[in-house]
């Protein structure tokens, strides 16, 4: 789009921020200066040459500071809440939007049906489709384990395939390492040998040191967690730094 406006560049509002590092020859992208606005967890994607034209102009702002800015320029949104949710989805509930999609698209709610299991296999209840669970998860499951040990279930993994709903202890939710797919590297060339990072499997997730492996595929690398993670979940993305730079990101396989 930018090329067909004759727009050399692109200046979005993410707070993150873009360098050019004349040693390697790469662009490189760091965490925004407001931490708790960053949002590189959700730009791995960018290659090097969306990052050449990409600028950032918040990324050296705190959201504080860019509401001053706004108000001195009478920008009518400078007190503007913000805002937590996809734009899209009405209330934040996403299974309804899922829902109303698989109705649009002729699927029956019969044919999204599955079993609640535990870990051994034993069927606790039914469900209405692996939509409305997600990894982690402990309220609203509405299941009893088999067992009388009375500790909470949690959603262990859930899996569209077999349309199975997978619950277990918090214990087995921990996760020491991962693979991580279609690894996008950022500002690094990709690995060959072992490297410290610090990793993100959710947005809110506290970056976990780890050490990154190389694999055969430079697309695919493993990470091990110095300290188990909770609830590392398929299809999530994993983003991977070093202090406040973006190394690289790909798919939690």
């Amino acid at each position: 789009m930018a090329d067909g406006v004759g727009a050399s560049h692109i200046a979005t509002g993410h707070y993150a921020r873009v360098d050019y590092n004349e040693a390697s020859g790469r662009y490189e992208m760091r965490q925004g200066r407001d931490l708790g606005k960053d949002q590189t967890y959700f730009l791995f994607g960018l290659q090097q040459a969306q990052l050449a034209r990409t600028l950032f102009p918040l990324g050296h702002m705190t959201k504080p500071e860019v509401r001053v800015l706004a108000a001195s320029l009478g920008i009518a949104t400078a007190a503007k809440h913000d805002s937590q949710e996809i734009c899209f989805v009405p209330n934040g509930d996403y299974a309804a939007f899922i829902d109303a999609y698989f109705a649009e698209q002729g699927i029956s709610r019969a044919s999204v049906q599955g079993e609640v299991v535990d870990t051994a296999g034993n069927v606790l209840a039914a469900h209405d489709g692996v939509h409305h669970f997600t990894v982690g998860q402990r309220k609203g499951l509405h299941v009893a384990p088999k067992t009388t040990d009375h500790e909470p279930l949690y959603v262990i993994a859930t899996n569209p395939l077999t349309q199975r709903v997978v619950v277990g202890h918090n214990d087995e939710l921990l996760r020491a390492t991962l693979i991580a797919k279609d690894v996008n590297w950022i500002s690094i060339a990709p690995i060959t040998e072992p490297r410290p990072a610090q990793v993100k499997i959710r947005n809110r997730h506290q970056p976990a040191p780890a050490t990154l492996y190389p694999t055969a595929d430079p697309a695919r690398v493993e990470v091990r967690f110095d300290q188990p993670q909770r609830a590392v979940t398929p299809g999530q993305a994993a983003v991977m730094y070093d202090s406040d730079l973006v190394l690289a990101g790909g798919w939690i396989e």
